[in-house]
């Protein structure tokens, strides 16, 4: 009787090995429809008509959908106002620009890591080159024209279709991925491979996760796109940038002067985004393009809620400028120096321990070697708690939400007369009144969002680190035992 010749297994596992992540068909059910709706809400609710949040917000016993519906700025043809055909249409064209500089300035071509199903695909950076050409532009168009540029009037003006432009390209290239999955083969000559994680069976999770590793496609003149790589460091991480800019000449337009607040929230962040970008080759060893597939998850966080959730911050400013002077610059910078100096000097530390065990300033390190081969570092940086790196990310995010303070404000009609308004060249004034504090629901929300990520990726890191490390790393965290918060957590 001939033997069963047994299919092999991916590197990373079967899915039942795997198993379900993010609350599973229901949570990600709930993510994939949810996540779009809450956009909609912090446009809506967090506005420049009426206020942050919308007065009738704050009166939910007297609530009236007509009454709301006038106050957060609900298009005139209802839902169908949400898009337009021009905002669509120059989004498309926005990536298509970024997709041509990735084609037409010079890059590096490296090779990552190697597949589970054997051999190595090729990348072609060149992130940061086409981030600064375009920079480099809207720089020029901003000297010569100032706040009124048509790219920053544009996104002011259709921020709103904007945003669905996004929504929807997010939609379609997750379900063009996920149909395009099946023609997979086992030996692919290409390389494409399933990521185990993405592949249960269930539509709605496996389109969430993702079924396939890294999927490529090929256009015309433009050449071959591995979509999650180019994806993840291009159009949504500089529109965060291009967003922060319109918000900037936003306030301009309505003020007459940028605040301090905005000025730094936009330029610490155009920081952490080109900072990333010029470091576009550590992509290449991030669970994102190692362990994820791409499905929706990836593309709506890569270009809806990047740019549109991250720039929260900047977008209310825009409307209600906060002075912070001197000493509150003097301080948030303090924070953000901080939470830098740890992520960077523990990623370093990390990095040069991996590449070089032997070099003088990681010599000292104590670790422990598995019996895989790998050693886990006890002393140093990574001694004090196992994601430490996790603790200056974290720190970093408070920074972007503490120049908005106690947020929150009520737009009045001109001639009001409030105590303590900001007045609008038009005349309107802005006051925090009942508003105070509620505003921080949309500013500071980032802050809890990251908490949140963070913990979830030390969870999933830990329980791929059991797996593969087994009573090893029970012996490593009897050691290490904090997580992120050394003391705490």
């Amino acid at each position: 009787m001939a033997q069963k010749t047994k299919k092999a297994e991916p590197a990373h596992g079967s899915f039942e090995a795997h198993g379900y992540e993010f609350g599973g068909p229901f949570g990600t059910a709930a993510i994939t429809f949810g996540l779009p709706i809450l956009c909609y809400i912090f446009n809506f609710a967090c506005n420049d008509v009426t206020g942050c949040p919308a007065p009738s917000l704050l009166s939910p016993k007297t609530l009236s959908i007509e009454q709301l519906k006038t106050e957060v700025g609900w298009p005139e043809d209802g839902i169908w106002g949400l898009a337009s055909w021009k905002a669509t249409g120059w989004t498309l064209a926005y990536y298509l620009f970024s997709a041509l500089l990735y084609r037409i300035l010079p890059a590096t071509e490296v090779e990552g890591t190697e597949l589970p199903s054997g051999g190595r695909l090729k990348y072609r950076f060149n992130a940061f080159s086409s981030a600064t050409f375009t920079l480099a532009i809207c720089l020029a168009g901003t000297i010569s024209m100032g706040a009124d540029f048509p790219l920053w009037t544009f996104i002011a003006d259709n921020y709103l279709q904007i945003l669905t432009a996004n929504i929807l390209i997010a939609y379609a290239i997750a379900m063009f991925v996920y149909v395009r999955s099946f023609s997979v083969k086992p030996g692919d000559p290409e390389h494409r491979s399933l990521a185990p994680g993405g592949c249960s069976g269930n539509l709605i999770y496996d389109f969430y996760m993702g079924r396939e590793l890294n999927p490529r496609i090929t256009i015309p003149i433009i050449g071959e796109i591995d979509i999650k790589e180019w994806m993840e460091l291009r159009p949504g991480m500089l529109g965060w940038i291009l967003l922060n800019c319109a918000f900037i000449a936003k306030q301009y337009r309505t003020f007459g002067f940028v605040s301090d607040s905005i000025v730094f929230i936009t330029v610490v962040q155009a920081v952490y985004v080109l900072d990333g970008i010029f470091m576009e080759p550590a992509i290449l060893t991030t669970i994102d393009i190692i362990n994820d597939g791409f499905g929706f998850m990836l593309a709506f966080g890569d270009l809806v809620w990047v740019p549109f959730i991250y720039s929260q911050q900047a977008r209310y400013l825009s409307t209600h400028p906060v002075s912070l002077g001197w000493l509150g610059l003097a301080g948030v910078s303090a924070i953000l120096i901080t939470g830098f100096s740890i992520f960077r000097l523990s990623n370093s530390q990390k990095n040069t321990f991996r590449t070089n065990p032997n070099d003088p300033r990681v010599a000292h390190i104590k670790y422990i070697e598995t019996k895989t081969g790998s050693r886990l570092m006890t002393s140093g940086w990574w001694g004090i708690a196992r994601h430490i790196n996790y603790l200056g990310d974290w720190l970093q995010s408070w920074p972007y939400a503490l120049p908005t303070c106690f947020a929150g404000y009520t737009i009045l009609s001109a001639g009001t007369n409030a105590e303590g308004a900001i007045t609008a060249l038009d005349g309107r004034e802005i006051v925090q009144g009942p508003a105070k504090y509620w505003g921080m629901i949309f500013t500071y929300f980032y802050v809890l969002y990251f908490a949140v990520l963070l913990i979830h990726r030390d969870s999933r890191d830990d329980e791929k680190c059991a797996k593969k490390y087994g009573e090893d790393w029970e012996k490593y965290k009897s050691i290490v035992k904090y997580k992120i918060v050394p003391g705490i957590y």
